[in-house]
């Protein structure tokens, strides 16, 4: 495929996962600690000679950034599998994914079994962070603008490392500075801190960091994946837009969240609208930081001038592109760490080629998408599907014939269910369901569409065996990537985007909406959602809403377009682990997983497949918006209160 043409500046945010010589001993260091506390131990040899000379200390700074969180690995994000946008077929055998993230959407957290607990190891990264901090003064061979750039992401990984903990489990220790070895018995029992003064601080270091952060990596070959100051402006407009949600502005659920019952809550109680405000700056600031960098327009797919491709394929692989395409110029930061997983794409892919044998024990088929999320996506006229005036919802079961006007979507002369036509783009290029058109794997010549493949998810159709799948996240899928024999698949590598351009458009769409109940600040916000929109191959709001909906003023109040901005962020940030964090600090998640978890009918034969069919009901109720802090930790330290409910 033709890459597309750079503009000059525009990369690469991408947040290294970078390993140093130092890592093992580092882990053996770590695992001979029985406390996660940052207590500098003595007698360590090995310290002094990792600051000794400037390439020791590049290691022990690349060993800070091992800590980064797994970012869209199943087997250690609980965003990607652990919410409601997909669903894991548990009694399907073995699996490329781990169950945990299914074990937790079936709501089987408990404090004596904590999933996903990467608390010590945040607090590891965070203590490898202050012994960088405390030392690199001392490398001898090292220029002041260099050292203070190494200093300053450092403190970007250490606010990083205490956000993911804090939007995990609520207030936490912050550990500013590791403690002494002489320190006592309770200087080490530290207590959990108020959740503005984590906010606070978290923020302080971002802010001191960005002044000697580079705008944008220049020497690609080896500093690739270092922090800059566009990821530090952008991850510091989420965290501020995280902050003014719900879940921590004002949640009066926590009132009783207390170190002690004679203190104050940890949770500041009052919602306060200043909050916002400086969100609101936050993400200005953040896209204005942007366009210097050159990151200022979503991606769209160029072309290739082999191929003559329809549009309806073109903005097809505008949409799978900006997520899937590795150096496209919409990503601010993609962890470089992570490609997407290849299990979890196996996992969501069906068997496509018919001219070889492949094997469900490859393409398995087990991670499925519910159809409360398939049915979130718009019609074509770019409004949700039950208040299109030319959309008939009560009828989206039944069944519908594909003719030649829609085949670029669905399979011409096959059935499936009304469900699946007319809908918008994303929806084509993002969901796989039955008798949908499946583009690329080797067939790129769109104009013989007879040739595209395309999903077949019914009882015994698949020549790889029988499938649990009944709707999947292509969105994973890069179509450049190949099915060519038994158990071969693959394609370009990629990187999984931890922030796109589209994000920070529609964060700083909710924040103008909330910081101020004014037309002005609506119609802003609208500008913003319109250029996404307009990617996806959509009207305005405006116009959809007044064309096309039942409420047709709907984007017209304050409280209503919330609802849009909402719903838009659901889409088109659809299976990048956005919505599991989103419905939590909008306080939504209850409401949401109210909802149950229903797929098409597996086991049916033929059209039969076409019942909609249980999966089970998600339990979720106020505690689970935090996870616990497991036993073993508050054995350790009796001062770490629990978490409420658990």
């Amino acid at each position: 495929m033709k890459k597309s043409k750079k503009t000059p500046n525009v990369r690469r945010s991408y947040a290294a996962r970078g390993i140093g010589c130092l890592i093992m001993a580092l882990a053996c260091w770590c695992m001979a600690c029985n406390k996660w506390i940052d207590v500098v131990p003595e007698g360590i040899s090995e310290l002094g000679n990792a600051f000794s000379l400037r390439s020791e200390a590049k290691k022990y700074l690349y060993t800070c950034y091992s800590y980064m969180p797994a970012h869209g690995n199943p087997e250690g994000d609980p965003s990607i599998t652990g919410g409601d946008e997909l669903f894991h077929v548990f009694d399907y055998g073995w699996t490329w994914v781990s169950n945990a993230g299914g074990y937790l959407s079936r709501g089987q957290q408990h404090a004596g079994n904590v999933l996903f607990n990467d608390w010590g190891g945040m607090y590891r990264g965070i203590r490898d962070c202050n012994i960088f901090l405390e030392n690199v003064a001392s490398v001898p061979d090292l220029r002041q603008t260099e050292r203070d750039r190494w200093i300053a992401e450092a403190n970007f990984l250490k606010a990083y490392y205490h956000f993911w903990l804090l939007r995990k489990y609520g207030p936490i220790p912050l550990i500013r500075e590791n403690l002494p070895i002489s320190a006592g018995v309770e200087e080490v029992r530290v207590w959990r801190e108020p959740v503005d003064t984590c906010a606070n601080y978290i923020i302080r270091l971002i802010e001191r960091a960005i002044p000697s952060l580079p705008l944008f990596i220049t020497n690609e070959t080896e500093e690739l994946g270092r922090i800059t100051q566009v990821i530090a402006r952008a991850a510091k407009a989420k965290i501020l837009v995280t902050m003014a949600s719900p879940l921590f502005n004002g949640n009066t659920d926590q009132a009783t969240l207390r170190n002690s019952p004679d203190e104050p809550s940890l949770f500041d109680q009052e919602s306060r609208i200043e909050k916002w405000n400086r969100a609101l700056q936050a993400c200005e600031e953040a896209i204005a930081a942007c366009e210097e960098a050159g990151i200022n327009r979503l991606y769209r797919y160029p072309g290739n001038p082999r191929y003559t491709l329809s549009n309806e394929i073109i903005q097809q692989l505008t949409l799978q592109c900006a997520f899937t395409e590795k150096w496209n110029e919409e990503i601010i930061w993609g962890d470089s760490g992570q490609a997407i997983h290849l299990g979890l794409v196996l996992s969501c892919l069906t068997a496509l080629n018919p001219s070889f044998a492949t094997n469900i024990n490859y393409f398995k088929n087990d991670m499925a998408v519910p159809l409360k999320i398939a049915e979130m996506f718009y019609s074509k006229n770019g409004v949700p599907i039950n208040e299109d005036k030319t959309w008939n919802y009560g009828l989206r079961n039944e069944l519908r014939t594909a003719g030649a006007n829609e085949k670029m979507y669905i399979r011409q002369g096959e059935t499936t269910a009304n469900l699946h036509f007319d809908r918008e783009p994303r929806f084509y290029a993002f969901i796989g369901f039955d008798r949908g058109i499946w583009y690329g794997h080797g067939q790129y010549e769109d104009s013989k569409t007879s040739d595209l493949f395309y999903a077949k998810y019914r009882l015994g159709e698949l020549t790889a065996g029988e499938s649990r799948a009944t709707c999947a996240a292509k969105k994973y899928d890069h179509f450049e990537n190949e099915q060519t024999k038994v158990n071969d698949y693959g394609g370009p590598i990629t990187v999984w985007p931890v922030m796109r351009l589209s994000d920070l458009y529609l964060l700083y769409a909710e924040a103008l909406n909330e910081a101020a109940d004014s037309e002005t600040n609506r119609a802003l916000a609208r500008q913003y959602l319109n250029r996404i929109r307009d990617r996806a191959g959509l009207g305005t709001v405006e116009r959809c809403w007044d064309d096309f909906s039942s409420t047709p003023d709907k984007y017209k109040t304050q409280a209503d377009l919330r609802n849009i901005i909402r719903q838009e962020r659901t889409i088109e940030l659809a299976f990048e682990g956005q919505r599991f964090w989103d419905i939590r600090r909008w306080k939504t998640a209850a409401q949401e997983y109210e909802t149950p978890i229903e797929g098409w009918n597996w086991e049916g034969i033929g059209l039969l497949f076409y019942r909609r069919q249980f999966i089970f009901k998600q339990q979720f109720g106020i505690k689970d918006y935090f996870w616990p802090i497991a036993n073993s930790e508050r054995d350790v330290n009796p001062n770490l209160v629990q978490n409420i409910g658990w």
